[in-house]
């Protein structure tokens, strides 16, 4: 799941999440860890331009800040950037930053990557904006290389080049996953490519499973037979009968029929999928997904 508090987008934050800080993200990611989640999800911005600001608003918390803290709180579930944009800063600075996230929280680091859409984030930070794809694809080279076991890496591409820099500690696991996220033809052509997972950006269902296709002949194509694992983003959900509006897009009811409208992702392809749940405050957010991982997780499998 995302994590709620640290990003507030108007498109998915609950009001309740305004007045809240690290308590409530906390308890939160301590529940979805209990809950036995694969992964709890962090996005990145480095700054909102004004005229985006009542949109996605300005709260943006740092991915590397953010996990790495998490991790200290959390045991099991892995620590996903969804996604880092990556682009907006050197490859080698990136590598250093994960490496110890991924050392610290020993092993449990899942490195989400995107292009970017905020233009002005980019001049600001002295980034060309227009080469953002081809940027990308060179940095995730050079994360490849950088996030190794390797205590002196190298690579030399166009636009980076670096060896004989030891950076340790170096990553707990021997390959760090990357995943790729985003929904456009460069994205799904990058994740395929380049990527061991793709994080589609709320696609809807009739056409994901479209993408999904495409994203399998691309890779079948280049010849890569290492797995993918493919994402998806569910609809909004609430386990059992609200109280309250939830509004016309939100999946609820009880466990049974939520089970089967989700098991339909499967069915197309996807190996995981994302949630979101609807609530009120901390305690309806912590006690969705306990009745989530009760009710509805075990009649997935």
């Amino acid at each position: 799941m995302q994590l709620p508090v640290q990003s507030q987008s108007t498109m998915y934050a609950e009001s309740w999440e305004a007045g809240a800080g690290a308590g409530e993200l906390v308890d939160v990611a301590r529940a979805a860890d209990r809950a036995g989640f694969d992964y709890i999800a962090v996005c990145d911005h480095v700054g909102i331009p004004r005229r985006l600001a009542d949109a996605m608003s300005t709260t943006w918390y740092d991915p590397v800040a953010t996990l790495s803290y998490l991790a200290g709180v959390t045991e099991r579930t892995r620590l996903l950037s969804h996604v880092a944009v990556v682009a907006l800063r050197h490859p080698l600075l990136s590598a250093k930053q994960y490496a110890t996230l991924d050392h610290l929280s020993g092993g449990r680091l899942v490195l989400g990557v995107g292009a970017g859409h905020v233009q002005e984030e980019f001049e600001a930070l002295g980034v060309d904006f227009a080469r953002r794809g081809a940027l990308l694809d060179e940095t995730v080279d050079a994360l490849r290389a950088a996030l190794t076991q390797e205590e002196f890496p190298s690579y030399k591409g166009e636009l980076f080049q670096f060896e004989g820099l030891g950076q340790k500690p170096r990553p707990a696991q021997a390959r760090v996953p990357v995943w790729v996220g985003g929904s456009s033809g460069p994205a799904v052509r990058r994740a395929a490519l380049k990527g061991d997972g793709w994080l589609p950006q709320g696609d809807p269902r009739d056409e994901l499973a479209e993408k999904i296709g495409t994203v399998r002949r691309l890779r079948a194509e280049a010849g890569i037979e290492a797995p993918l694992t493919i994402g998806a983003i569910a609809e909004p959900l609430y386990v059992g009968a609200a109280s309250w509006h939830l509004g016309r897009r939100t999946l609820s009811g009880p466990p049974q029929e939520l089970a089967e409208s989700l098991r339909a992702y499967a069915a197309m392809g996807v190996d995981q999928i994302q949630v979101r749940f609807r609530s009120r405050g901390r305690t309806e957010l912590v006690d969705q997904i306990a009745a989530f991982a009760d009710g509805v997780a075990p009649l997935l499998d």
